[in-house]
């Protein structure tokens, strides 16, 4: 009996259960369903579970995620992104559908900073939804495409869902490489919305923002241009860990190995925090009670994440001991599939799981099991995860259930099911498509 892939399968039930039926948070379904997956090995379930716990201890995904929810809260708070969105606009904002492509270009930095879907579409989207219904788009459109841009939060690095699949991965590929591989991919995925955003102009007509809305570039930069330092904070450590300049630093007499035990997981949300809390430092609190309120305020974030990646790391460890690898294995070995049929079916089994689930949650129920998939039929270990990265981006764009499609409504009085369609043909599909094409090698990626 495959017990690993029917734990699996009762992991994912419960999960869809609990949080769609129930109405209940993920970080109960996920410990539900750790408890549910343990039960699977019978009278070791008690050792298994505590091995699970342990195991989950020891993952640095867990510390990392944290400091990524610490990161995108004081971004946040401090108005950085405010003033990044200032200076976009008034790059793009003389274009016809400036709007749309100042929320598509906001969606990729905020994203990039914060890894949240549902989150990026109401930071970007609470400034462009409302400006895009004053220009010209009707709710429904501008809701569409702020869901639609919303799926940037995991699509690129770093972002919570690459990190757990990093963990997935373990030893088959590097940081680096799916650094590289992710951001490559997610320009892809950028470009095709600013595609995307032409074609609604021209289809629907789209004027031009009126001149006295628009601010001099010259004076947002005066204002705002401090703000673009905090990207630092995510270039610094790639540049001395990949490329060139790791290279240079590792030679003899200089760094040595020490570059290789830099984690840029640990070190991007330490810098750009670090930068943040600089830069903003006129918008921090003053005094001990109101430094006191603004942590408070800083502990529902962390507990949310922390408990789903918590309880879901000591999940995959479970499965991990249930046997899962060699169940997948012994199944795929029946059916001879090649890659391109396997790929796809992927792609559609995590955009099916996705559109009820966030991307993390997605992940961390069929993450591992589809890239060891992907990874028995061929598919270069580095492309499988950015492949499967972008299939779970289409989160926003997954009807029925997506936080991001209701967020993007709430903003612009758009019908939520008037977005539904659309969503599917412009974005998911799409999205889906640019996944395949990156694993299959057709598009290429850095590594």
């Amino acid at each position: 009996m495959p017990t690993g892939l029917v734990a699996l399968g009762a992991f994912i039930a419960v999960i869809i259960v609990w949080n769609v039926a129930f109405k209940r948070n993920m970080g109960e379904a996920m410990l539900l369903g750790l408890l549910v997956t343990a039960a699977f090995a019978g009278a070791d379930a008690p050792g298994a579970l505590l091995a699970g716990l342990r195991g989950a201890l020891d993952e640095e995904v867990l510390y990392a995620a944290l400091a990524f929810v610490f990161m995108a809260y004081v971004v946040d708070r401090t108005g950085l992104i405010h003033r990044l969105l200032a200076i976009l606009n008034s790059l793009v904002g003389r274009v016809r559908g400036g709007p749309a492509l100042v929320d598509t270009a906001g969606s990729a930095v905020m994203g990039a900073l914060s890894g949240s879907n549902s989150g990026n579409t109401a930071a970007t989207g609470a400034f462009t939804g409302p400006w895009m219904v004053r220009t010209g788009w009707t709710p429904e459109r501008s809701a569409t495409v702020l869901a639609g841009n919303g799926g940037l939060g995991a699509a690129l690095p770093p972002s919570a869902s690459m990190v757990i699949m990093i963990g997935f991965a373990g030893s088959m590929v590097t940081t680096g490489e799916v650094y590289l591989a992710l951001l490559c991919a997610g320009l892809y995925q950028v470009a095709w919305r600013v595609l995307l955003v032409f074609y609604f102009v021209h289809r629907d007509r789209i004027p031009r923002v009126a001149d006295e809305e628009l601010r001099p570039l010259r004076q947002v930069l005066r204002e705002g241009r401090s703000a673009l330092l905090i990207v630092l904070g995510a270039l610094v450590p790639i540049a001395i860990t990949v490329g060139p300049a790791a290279e240079f630093l590792s030679a003899a007499n200089r760094l040595g190995g020490s570059v290789e035990d830099i984690s840029i997981l640990t070190w991007i949300p330490v810098l750009v925090t670090a930068l943040a809390l600089l830069v903003g430092r006129r918008e921090l609190p003053r005094g001990a009670r109101a430094w006191g309120t603004w942590i408070t305020a800083a502990m529902p974030r962390f507990t949310s994440i922390g408990a789903l990646l918590f309880f879901a790391v000591a999940a995959s460890e479970v499965l991990s001991g249930l046997g899962l690898a060699e169940d997948i294995d012994a199944l795929l070995a029946g059916f001879h599939l090649n890659q391109y049929v396997v790929t796809v079916l992927v792609g559609v089994l995590i955009a099916v799981v996705a559109g009820p689930l966030s991307s993390t949650a997605t992940l961390t129920a069929v993450g591992q099991v589809s890239l060891l998939t992907l990874v028995s039929v061929g598919v270069d270990p580095v492309l499988a995860v950015t492949a499967i990265l972008v299939f779970a981006s289409t989160e926003g764009a997954s009807p029925p259930a997506s936080g991001s499609i209701f967020v993007a409504a709430g903003l612009t009085g758009a019908r939520p099911e008037r977005t539904f369609l659309p969503l599917i043909v412009y974005y998911m599909l799409p999205i889906m498509l640019i996944g395949c094409l990156v694993a299959w090698g057709v598009l290429p990626v850095l590594t």
